[in-house]
């Protein structure tokens, strides 16, 4: 099995398309994270320069917010139809709401299984706040619904929500990692969904809870006999990376956390891929 990393667009935007696809190609990255741009300029440009570098893309939805359902139906339709039609590896959904009712986060993940039939491209959930999958709790009751829901996992989002380490809902953790097909590597806590620096010392117990769950993805694709698992190295800029009080610097520096990252897990995982 190969495993191949991706940086988020996301934290990145300072840059050009054309510099921050080639600093990604340069650190090692496979290729990018990002939602489609809705300017054409930008959308030519994004994939010219992934294209020129050798990066893949895999597509991000993360804009359909409004509490009007009907219209949430429709703008998150649109949103999937267009980021299939860009043909991306497949596309990590922030899906649903946390305060619509069970059965209108239902028939959006239902939609977009529709959508990932007539298209032929995976629809993964991404675990997120504020979403259908918010928590562990909330989450099992569309696994166990639906079989066929992948998700892609950040548990930094559920140790944010439940304010642990979710060590008393292990069995939970188990189907969810069960159904993961795509992870981001950030590392949450129980006050928040970043740590600032996963190498400070002051963070192991937080990285280490998380890479108990990662280390589990991974054994669970290799006993399946996956051909790829994808990782995104996803730590974000403010407000989840912290400041500085009255000055607004950054506390760490964004690219090389997710450097750390990326370069912490290669090494971690590089011995049990060579088994």
């Amino acid at each position: 099995m190969e495993i191949k990393f991706f940086i988020p667009r996301w934290g990145n935007r300072h840059l050009s398309w054309a510099d921050f696809a080639m600093k990604a190609k340069l650190a090692g990255y496979a290729g990018v994270e990002a939602g489609l741009p809705s300017d054409e300029d930008e959308k030519l440009a994004m994939f010219t320069q992934l294209n020129d570098n050798g990066l893949s893309w895999i597509g991000q939805h993360f804009e359909t917010a409004t509490a009007d359902f009907k219209e949430h139906v429709k703008q998150f339709e649109t949103r999937l139809y267009a980021l299939a039609s860009a043909n991306p590896l497949f596309i990590n959904s922030q899906t649903g709401k946390d305060f619509f009712i069970f059965e209108q986060n239902s028939e959006l993940i239902e939609l977009a299984a529709r959508v990932s039939k007539e298209t032929g491209l995976r629809i993964l959930h991404e675990t997120h706040r504020g979403k259908f999958s918010f928590c562990t709790s909330n989450t099992a009751g569309y696994l166990h619904k639906y079989p066929d829901l992948r998700i892609t996992a950040d548990f930094s989002h559920w140790c944010c929500v439940a304010e642990s380490y979710l060590q008393d809902q292990q069995d939970i953790l188990d189907l969810a990692i069960d159904r993961t097909d795509h992870f981001h590597s950030r590392v949450g806590f129980p006050g928040g969904p970043q740590v600032n620096h996963p190498a400070a010392p002051e963070w192991k117990e937080a990285l280490d809870f998380h890479c108990q769950w990662w280390d589990a993805i991974v054994q669970h694709h290799l006993m399946l006999k996956s051909d790829t698992l994808t990782i995104t190295c996803e730590f974000g800029p403010y407000p989840y990376m912290p400041q500085l009080p009255f000055h607004q610097h950054d506390v760490s520096d964004l690219w090389e956390v997710n450097l750390f990252m990326k370069n912490f897990l290669e090494k971690r995982y590089a011995d049990l891929l060579n088994q």
